[in-house]
Order: C-alpha cells, then sequence, then structure tokens
C-alpha cells in the first residue's frame, strides 16, 4: 500500500506536506552529510553484530534453552512418579498371589466341592485350629 492511495486525514496531510517542504529546504551538502552519516551508521551496527564474541551470541539462545530445560525436568519427575494409593493386602502377602489364586482353574474345584457347601473350608480351618492348639500345648 502506498503512501498516496491511503486515505489520509488533514491533518496528516498537512504534516506531510510540511515535511517534505523542510526536506527541499536543507542545503544538499547537508542532505548528503546525513545520507553518510545513516550508511556509516547501518554499515558499523552490522559489523558490530559479527564482531560480538561466541559466549554472547550464545547468551541470546539461553531462554530457549532454559524453557527446554524445565520442560524435560517437569516430563521427567511426572513421569517417574510412584503412585499415592496402595492395594491392601494381608501382612506378608503379595498382590499377585491373589491373582494366581483366581486365575487356577483347580482353585474353583475346591470352592464347589462338588455339592457347594464347601466343606473343604471348614476342614482347611480346622485342621489350622488343631494345629495352632497342639503348637501352643509344646
Amino acid at each position: 500500500m502506498s503512501p498516496d492511495s491511503e486515505q489520509l486525514t488533514d491533518f496528516e496531510r498537512g504534516s506531510r506536506r510540511v515535511l517534505e517542504e523542510s526536506v527541499l529546504r536543507i542545503d544538499g551538502r547537508v542532505r548528503s552529510r546525513l545520507t553518510q552519516a545513516r550508511h556509516a551508521a547501518i554499515e558499523t551496527a552490522s559489523k558490530s553484530k559479527a564482531r560480538r564474541p561466541i559466549f554472547w551470541r550464545a547468551f541470546t539462545l539461553m531462554p530457549t534453552a532454559g524453557a527446554a530445560a524445565a520442560a524435560i525436568l517437569v516430563a521427567t519427575v511426572l513421569w517417574h512418579r510412584e503412585p499415592q494409593i496402595e492395594l491392601p493386602t494381608a501382612e506378608g502377602a503379595h498382590p499377585a498371589e491373589d491373582l494366581d489364586l483366581l486365575a487356577d482353574g483347580d482353585g474353583l474345584d475346591l470352592v464347589q466341592d462338588g455339592d457347594g457347601s464347601g466343606s473343604f473350608y471348614e476342614w482347611a480351618t480346622d485342621q489350622s485350629e488343631t494345629n495352632s492348639g497342639s503348637e501352643t500345648d509344646t
């Protein structure tokens, strides 16, 4: 979009006209010196940018590297976090043992016991009480 095609207000048109007139009133020699000074400043700025020490250029990447390191740290902390909830188990029992009992096909036969009365468990309870009673007597 060129400046001529823009819709300008009266103030902007007047300001532009005054600025153009003031540029035309400047002496050619002064205008030449201003142009030379502008070109010298641009050249000096481009050279000083190239002459910066390597460690100074590395500092421009510090914010990006810091953000990446922080993201990796957060991901690592969250990834290696142990679960807060523990399943209740009997003392000395391991949860995998419970799963083994459930997956064992022979264990179901013991529960059903043919007639479904659960007499095996009654017998096992009696045996454990008998064994514990004999141990306390000795």
